[in-house]
C-alpha cells in the first residue's frame, strides 16, 4: 500500500471513531499522533510502501532505541485499529498490521495506600476537598470522571452515583455513608446552584488537572504513601474491597473495566500482602 495514500485516510479513519466509537478528544488526539509519528518515521527513512515488513521494522526500531515496551504496544494498536478500521470502512481489502505480536509489557504492580493512610489523608477541613477525596475513593472513579459530575448524577435517596466512563459508557456505584456525608455538606456550604458537582474559586468545573493538584496536596503530608496522583485512590478502593473478600467481577464492574484481566493485577498485589501477613502472624511461617 503507497504510504501517501495511506496519510490521506488519518483524517477519515479518526472521524470514523469519533462516530462509531464515540471516542474523547484526549483519545483521538493520541490515535492522531501514533499514526503521524509512524508516517514521519516512514518518510524519514524513505520508506514508500507499508506492509507487514515496513511496520515490524518499526516496532523493531523503536524498542531499539529506547522507548519502553508499553509505549511501542500503544502505537502497535494505534496501527492496528487504523488499517482495522480501513478494511471495515472498504479503503483497503488487507491488515498488514494484524499478525505483529505486541510486545511484552512487564506487569507492575499499581501502588495503594492503607486504610490508615486513608483515614489520615481525609482529615482534612476545607468542605470541597473533603467531598471529593471522599467520593475518589468511596467510589473508586478516574478523575476524569469525577470532573464530569453534575448534582444530579448523584441519587442521594438511593446513595447511588452515576458514572461516565470511558468511550461514554454509563455505570451506576453505590455511594458510601461517609462520603454522601461529606457531598451534602459541601453542597450546603457552596453559593451556587449550577449543575456541576465540583467547582473551582470562579464558579465553574473543575479540571483533571485542578483534581490532581487538590489530592498531591493531601496526600503528601502521608509518610510513606505510595504515590500521589488521584488513580492510587482507585487503586485503593478496588485493593481493600478485594482484601475484604468481594467478588473480582464485582470489583471489575465497580471501576468500568470491560475486561476482566485488567482487574485481575489486584490479586497479585492482595496475594502478596496475605503472604506479608502470614508471615507475620503464623507461629511456623519462618
Amino acid at each position: 500500500m503507497e504510504r501517501e495514500y495511506l496519510v490521506g485516510k488519518i483524517d477519515d479513519f479518526i472521524l470514523y471513531l469519533q462516530k462509531e466509537k464515540n471516542y474523547s478528544f484526549h483519545t483521538l488526539r493520541a490515535y492522531k499522533k501514533d499514526l503521524e509519528s509512524f508516517f514521519d518515521f516512514l518518510r524519514e527513512k524513505k520508506k514508500s510502501d507499508v506492509d507487514q515488513k515496513v511496520i515490524t521494522f518499526f516496532i523493531g526500531f523503536l524498542l531499539k532505541y529506547g522507548m519502553d515496551a508499553r509505549t511501542v504496544a500503544r502505537k502497535l494498536s494505534s496501527l492496528k485499529s487504523f488499517f482495522k478500521g480501513l478494511k471495515k470502512m472498504g479503503v483497503i481489502s488487507e491488515n498488514p498490521a494484524q499478525l505483529i505480536k505486541t510486545p511484552k509489557i512487564k506487569k507492575h504492580l499499581p501502588g495503594f495506600l492503607t486504610y490508615d493512610q486513608i483515614k489520615k489523608s481525609l482529615e482534612i477541613s476545607d468542605p470541597r476537598d473533603r467531598a471529593i477525596m471522599e467520593i475518589l475513593y468511596s467510589c473508586g472513579l478516574r478523575a476524569s470522571e469525577l470532573v464530569g459530575l453534575n448534582v444530579s448524577d448523584v441519587d442521594f435517596n438511593r446513595d447511588e452515583v452515576k458514572i461516565k466512563g470511558k468511550g461514554n459508557k454509563q455505570r451506576i456505584v453505590p455511594l458510601g455513608r461517609v462520603a454522601k456525608g461529606a457531598v451534602l455538606i459541601y453542597l450546603d456550604n457552596r453559593k451556587s446552584n449550577v449543575p456541576q458537582l465540583f467547582l473551582n474559586n470562579r464558579g465553574g468545573r473543575l479540571t483533571t488537572r485542578s483534581i490532581q493538584y487538590i489530592v498531591r496536596k493531601h496526600l503528601m503530608k502521608l509518610a510513606r504513601a505510595a504515590g500521589t496522583n488521584p488513580h492510587i485512590l482507585r487503586h485503593s478502593f478496588a485493593t481493600h474491597l478485594l482484601e475484604n473478600g468481594a467478588d473480582l467481577r464485582a470489583v471489575q464492574e465497580l471501576l468500568g473495566h470491560s475486561s476482566l484481566s485488567t482487574v485481575q493485577i489486584y490479586t497479585h498485589l492482595t496475594t502478596k500482602r496475605l503472604k506479608e501477613i502470614y508471615i507475620k502472624k503464623h507461629p511456623r511461617a519462618e
